[in-house]
């Protein structure tokens, strides 16, 4: 598997449509390369930090060989919003200017479907294991999000995934933790091999790999309010945590193994 870390920038061109589907209200919108993007908004309720939680988990899981579409910054000038009617989505495009994250549109994508597509337990114990490993709550049975695209499984919205940094506090005990909500993940039943998936990754992240993933992380994304850190030692920290949770991952595979052992 081979990963370069490095993402384009684009520049917003037009808004097409708001994609309310999306608890963050993201939106179809073309860019000045004439590609349609996912724009996933800086101005959103939890602001940055669903962006850089987008982009850890989506260049880890791309870093991984699954399958993703592929993540740009996108420049969103500050004229957008002025002659929007929708006043919500008028003060989330004004509070947004600057630096976005967006995922290339797959057109066509079919939402994933477990009951008429089986995935193989090779594939669901790779994704089953990303989850695991960067926390993400939100690949359910309910909101499963994923698509078929060209007869593959593609990943999307990983958003919600690192939410130890919503509080930002004691994340060496987040990093250490089995995380039991693996149990509601949609390919858990399928995750046959998790234990391999677990040997072959550990070998395969480096230090170096999550390191130039965690660098691409834009400086301001990170000038929160309620902190004193720096853009580099908030990266540090993501980088700790990362780098923490894989020495530890025997606790969180374990964990999704029992958890499957219940279901089965």
């Amino acid at each position: 598997m081979y990963y370069t870390s490095s993402l384009r920038t684009v520049n917003v061109t037009r808004y097409i449509t708001p994609l309310r589907e999306g608890g963050s209200l993201p939106a179809l919108a073309e860019a000045d390369d004439d590609f349609k993007y996912v724009l996933k908004f800086r101005g959103n309720g939890h602001g940055a930090k669903a962006l850089i939680a987008e982009l850890i988990g989506g260049e880890i899981a791309r870093m991984l060989g699954l399958q993703i579409p592929e993540l740009v910054f996108a420049n969103l000038d500050e004229a957008f919003g002025r002659t929007e009617a929708d006043e919500e989505i008028q003060d989330l495009l004004k509070g947004s200017k600057g630096l976005n994250l967006a995922l290339h549109f797959l057109s066509g994508a079919i939402n994933f479907d477990p009951v008429v597509t089986k995935v193989s337990p090779l594939l669901a114990s790779q994704i089953v294991w990303l989850d695991a490993f960067i926390t993400n709550v939100d690949r359910t049975f309910k909101n499963t999000n994923m698509l078929m695209w060209h007869k593959e499984l593609w990943l999307i919205d990983h958003g919600a995934c690192l939410y130890f940094h919503h509080s930002f506090t004691n994340w060496e005990t987040h990093a250490k933790s089995p995380f039991a909500l693996i149990k509601d993940h949609v390919l858990l039943p399928r995750a046959e091999l998790l234990q391999e998936v677990n040997n072959d990754f550990k070998q395969f992240i480096t230090h170096e790999k999550i390191l130039a993933i965690v660098s691409l992380i834009p400086d301001e994304w990170l000038h929160w309010e309620g902190t004193d850190d720096t853009p580099d030692q908030l990266r540090g920290i993501y980088f700790r945590f990362l780098i923490t949770r894989l020495n530890n991952s025997d606790l969180f595979t374990n964990e999704a193994q029992n958890a499957r052992e219940v279901l089965i």
